[in-house]
């Protein structure tokens, strides 16, 4: 594996671009939690898929699809950014969290239960959490099943951050959003009752919230005991596919700490409700939720809200 080409600072948020043997690439990505610390928190996230099957209708990611990365080549680009900032790969960060988040849907790729059962051995790491975002796609009950044994074993007390991503309670409008074929709200509760066990990290609900995407807390309550599930709302980060969808985020990310009707709704209804808003720097050099710095590259048009930054070193 070689990076082929980067952006960002590395006192805030670095994208890589990487390629491997066969010459297909993905991304690869690192960020801190200002005013945090490195040593305080420190958040990576790493690709599962050459590109993306689902193609969700504001992610950069999901414009084509080469196959699975192997666990090695998912292993290659954590270890290649621990080892940047710690050759010894002794990582001191009291949170160091390692979300497969960035390019591919994890639940496709079952290599990622390899990944998790054998990174503990690999780096020390005391403060290790790694984080398993999805749309849970239909077919993938194996992967989930595995998931649940890992972390019994390797990752209970809190050790473990599972998100679901649903975007809205319309399960219409779900579809549309999310292009595949998904467990329902029924069974991603089923799943997630069965996943928590106490002391654990609630389950996450994430919502990347567009205007006049329907988020209801009566919906939610049918389903989701606020016991054992949270929800987070982040804002619709700029992206090419959002803007060819015509989404606008519902968040506005400028008033980080203004919350709405909705989101007092929620909580009212008895959940924990995380506004989730990145550094809008971020949005500049790419690395945050939806973006996807080579669409960027292939892209004739350009985005006065993101990828600004310089791409440094990028391979013809």
């Amino acid at each position: 594996m070689k990076v082929i080409a980067s952006s960002g600072r590395d006192d805030l948020a670095r994208v890589y671009i990487v390629e491997f043997e066969n010459g297909l690439q993905v991304e690869c990505a690192e960020s801190l939690q200002p005013p945090l610390a490195l040593e305080q928190k420190w958040v990576m996230l790493v690709s599962t898929l050459f590109g993306c099957p689902v193609g969700c209708s504001m992610c950069d990611a999901g414009a084509e699809y080469h196959g699975k990365l192997t666990a090695a080549q998912i292993t290659e680009q954590i270890e290649m950014m621990i080892q940047r900032r710690f050759p010894d790969m002794k990582v001191p960060s009291t949170q160091f969290k390692v979300q497969f988040a960035r390019m591919g849907e994890p639940a496709l790729n079952p290599s990622v239960t390899d990944v998790l059962r054998n990174l503990p051995n690999r780096m020390d790491a005391p403060g290790f959490m790694p984080s398993i975002s999805t749309v849970a796609p239909a077919g993938t009950d194996q992967f989930f099943k595995d998931l649940l044994e890992i972390k019994r074993n390797l990752y209970s007390g809190g050790n473990f951050q599972l998100q679901f991503s649903l975007h809205t309670t319309d399960p219409v409008l779900r579809r549309k959003i999310i292009p595949v074929n998904t467990w329902n709200m029924a069974e991603i509760a089923v799943y997630g009752r069965e996943f928590f066990s106490s002391g654990d990290r609630k389950i996450t609900l994430n919502f990347a919230l567009a205007k006049g995407s329907p988020l209801e807390p009566e919906a939610l309550l049918q389903h989701f005991d606020p016991n054992f599930f949270l929800i987070k709302i982040t804002p619709l980060n700029p992206t090419y596919r959002a803007m060819e969808n015509n989404l606008t985020s519902h968040i506005d990310p400028a008033s980080r700490e203004k919350t709405d009707d909705l989101v007092e709704s929620i909580r009212k209804a008895g959940y924990r409700v995380i506004l989730s808003i990145g550094e809008q720097e971020e949005n500049r050099i790419g690395s945050n939720c939806g973006q996807y710095l080579r669409a960027h590259v292939d892209s004739d048009n350009s985005m006065k809200e993101g990828y600004t930054y310089p791409i440094s070193e990028l391979a013809e």
